[in-house]
């Protein structure tokens, strides 16, 4: 999982990042003194930003102190730790998460906060641009700015953010129920996504990873027999390449996958790709993703105003993709859960 930062495997480089974090006084990296029931949360990821977070923290700090007051901040060290933290700060009280990182780290904030067993609707959620695909931020209008971004917290309205929730057969076939406010995607996307992330070098070059993990997918996976259950209506089977479900419009550290999506509306918005050809998919479909082009293509279909899909098929191996991590496999229900939570509205 990409929002973790665990220790261990890392390059020396990385470590020394960690631990770089790890001497900034106690206060600025987990201050217990602060109570537990404190307001704002700060969740940071010190190898967020191709490892420079940790070296960054001393000016994010003095800017969010001066936005919002006193801080309590945990930093990551593995897989994990955000949606742990953010439970346990949801159940003492706190109501805003300030998130230092990339998708994977909002990602696990998130659920966190989802899993809390607390109303989440309550809730705001602020991503800030510190990750390398910013897909969250560019999702819900937050500024590319850090400084724009922090400064805005303390004045700024929030307004309500749909999420979906996806219940499929993780990895090791157990049932699994995961949230994510980005993109679902199944089949070749999936498959390219985690192509993309299989190694720390590959996550560090945003959407190039993806350019680059495009082609040995394309060239070698074939459409799928997928069945697809709309709203509870009867299900109907299409040949597949893959397959969207978005939430935010972008994905893949900016490509505009689903255009039409909208993060407020109570709908998810799927875009299916058919039968084509592989060349014609390496080398006239998948560079139109990065524009949106791709929807004009005649092997691509457009659907909007869902509540509920479930997806199954006919490969027990067709991968489920979930804000850029490879949570599990097909057969799989996606629902949008609308105004689940709220973020800083930058509109």
């Amino acid at each position: 999982m990409r929002g973790g930062g665990s220790v261990e495997h890392l390059s020396f480089r990385a470590q020394r990042g960690i631990q770089a974090a790890r001497w900034i006084p106690r206060c600025a990296r987990n201050d217990r003194r602060i109570d537990c029931g404190m307001r704002t949360k700060v969740i940071v990821n010190p190898m967020a930003a191709k490892g420079r977070m940790a070296k960054r923290w001393p000016w994010y700090r003095a800017r969010l102190e001066a936005a919002l007051g006193p801080l309590d901040v945990s930093f990551t060290e593995r897989a994990g730790d955000a949606t742990r933290w953010a439970c346990e700060a949801v159940r003492s009280g706190v109501e805003r998460f300030v998130v230092l990182g990339g998708d994977g780290s909002v990602n696990e904030t998130l659920n966190g906060m989802l899993s809390s067993g607390v109303d989440a609707s309550r809730l705001t959620l602020s991503p800030m641009p510190a990750g390398t695909g910013n897909d969250t931020c560019r999702g819900v209008g937050v500024p590319l700015d850090p400084a724009a971004a922090i400064d805005a917290l303390a004045t700024r309205p929030t307004r309500p953010l749909d999420v979906m929730r996806v219940e499929l057969s993780g990895l090791d076939g157990a049932p699994v129920t995961r949230h994510g406010l980005i993109l679902v995607s199944f089949g070749a996307p999936a498959a390219i996504s985690r192509n993309a992330s299989a190694s720390r070098w590959m996550k560090r070059l945003g959407s190039v990873a993806y350019y680059l993990a495009t082609p040995p997918v394309v060239l070698t996976y074939a459409a799928r027999a997928t069945r697809i259950a709309i709203d509870g209506a009867p299900a109907e089977e299409r040949a597949l390449f893959g397959g969207m479900i978005a939430g935010l419009p972008n994905g893949g550290g900016g490509m505009k996958l689903v255009p039409p999506a909208r993060p407020d509306d109570g709908l998810l918005d799927m875009v299916e790709l058919g039968r084509i050809g592989r060349l014609e998919a390496l080398f006239k479909l998948m560079p139109k993703l990065y524009d949106g082009g791709h929807l004009a293509h005649p092997s691509v279909s457009l659907r909007q105003g869902m509540r509920s899909i479930r997806l199954e098929s006919g490969d027990a191996e067709t991968l489920v993709d979930l804000d850029g991590e490879t949570v599990g496999r097909l057969p799989a229900t996606v629902t949008v859960l609308p105004n689940a939570i709220r973020v800083p509205d930058f509109r």
